[in-house]
C-alpha cells in the first residue's frame, strides 16, 4: 500500500510518500503526478521518500522520470538513498566510469579493457 500526501502552494509541489512504491501503486502515482504536472509544469517539485519502505523496478523508473523532469528526491535510510544514488548514476554516468567505480572496491583500479593500475 502507498499513501500519498500532496501539497501545491507558492513554493511548488510537494509529494510525501509512505509505504510501498510498487505494483499498482506506481501507476496510480504516475497518473496523479502527470495530472499535477500538467496543471503547473514549471513549479518546483519535491518528492519526500523518507517513509517509503520498498521500491520496485517500476517505482525506480517513475522516480527516474520525476528526477529527470527536475524533481528533488529526498530519501532516508540506506536502501532508499542507494536507490536515489543509482538513479543519478544511471542518468549521468558513462559505462566506463561505472565499471571503474565497481573495480575500485577491489583494491586496484582497472579499466574496462582489462588493464590495471595499482593504487
Amino acid at each position: 500500500m502507498l499513501r500519498v500526501s500532496y501539497a501545491d502552494n507558492t513554493e511548488g509541489q510537494r509529494w510525501n510518500l509512505s509505504g510501498c512504491l510498487a505494483g499498482p501503486w506506481v501507476g496510480e502515482l504516475r497518473s496523479c503526478w502527470t495530472q499535477a504536472r500538467e496543471r503547473a509544469p514549471r513549479a518546483p517539485l519535491v518528492v519526500d521518500l523518507k517513509e517509503v519502505v520498498f521500491i520496485d523496478e517500476a517505482g525506480e523508473r517513475l522516480l527516474a522520470e520525476m528526477e529527470s523532469s527536475g524533481a528533488q528526491l529526498i530519501a532516508a535510510g540506506v536502501d532508499n538513498q542507494h536507490v536515489i544514488a543509482g538513479l543519478k548514476d544511471r542518468a549521468g554516468g558513462s559505462l566506463r566510469r561505472r565499471l571503474e567505480d565497481l573495480y575500485a572496491g577491489c583494491g586496484e583500479r582497472k579499466t574496462p579493457n582489462g588493464g590495471g593500475e595499482g593504487k
